[in-house]
């Protein structure tokens, strides 16, 4: 593997990554062709997403939605893209505690604290300011907004969204796929796949990633 990292989708995600002080990318890969070319935060958009597989750098999916992230990370692995090939990024203010575990692929940004014994899944993306309390396990893809904070030994299934300042008590589990309302205080299990909201938060409906 060759050295440099390609930023893969020429996101807000990807600007906020290198904004953080992210070092070594060499470029960021897009299927939106009117950015091949370009530059996006000074770092050049080289071309599509299925240049990763004739390439050899590092990388790391700056994909918001979580949906759409897995089905990137699925499209690279089909065109032979392995597992070995993501890096991960934790920013240098964020804190992870040395009884923690933090997957290939996932992105913590500024200000993120991770504190005792809590892993962290695959590709999952952690914006500014959260907190993951001990033994919480975050599922792969999963997305934290900005000032989620996490009681202990919670579960956050894959691909589970949790909107800005939302907060959950110890011991909850967030479903797979669900969707959690910004600032909503959630004090129960949140089934799969359903979107909660409010405070204390309640059933909204079902998700759409």
């Amino acid at each position: 593997m060759s050295a440099g990292l390609l930023l893969v989708g020429a996101s807000g995600l990807a600007r906020e990554v290198i904004a953080a002080g992210i070092t070594g990318v060499v470029g960021i890969l897009d299927d939106d062709g009117d950015l091949h070319g370009t530059e996006v935060s000074g770092v050049p958009v080289l071309g599509g997403v299925a240049l990763a597989a004739r390439r050899d750098e590092e990388l790391l999916l700056c994909i918001g939605p979580s949906g759409t992230r897995r089905e990137v990370a699925r499209r690279l692995s089909r065109a032979g893209v392995d597992d070995d090939r993501y890096a991960m990024y934790v920013a240098r203010s964020a804190r992870v505690g040395r009884s923690c575990e933090v997957a290939a692929g996932s992105i913590l940004l500024d200000g993120v604290v991770v504190t005792a014994d809590a892993r962290v899944g695959r590709h999952v993306v952690v914006m500014p300011n959260c907190t993951i309390t001990h033994d919480d396990h975050l599922g792969d893809f999963a997305t934290l907004a900005a000032g989620v904070a996490l009681g202990g030994g919670v579960h956050v299934g894959r691909r589970a969204y949790l909107g800005m300042n939302a907060s959950v008590r110890p011991g909850v589990t967030i479903g797979r796929e669900a969707t959690i309302g910004m600032g909503a205080v959630v004090l129960h299990d949140v089934p799969d796949a359903e979107t909660w909201a409010g405070v204390p938060a309640r059933r909204l409906g079902e998700s759409n990633d």
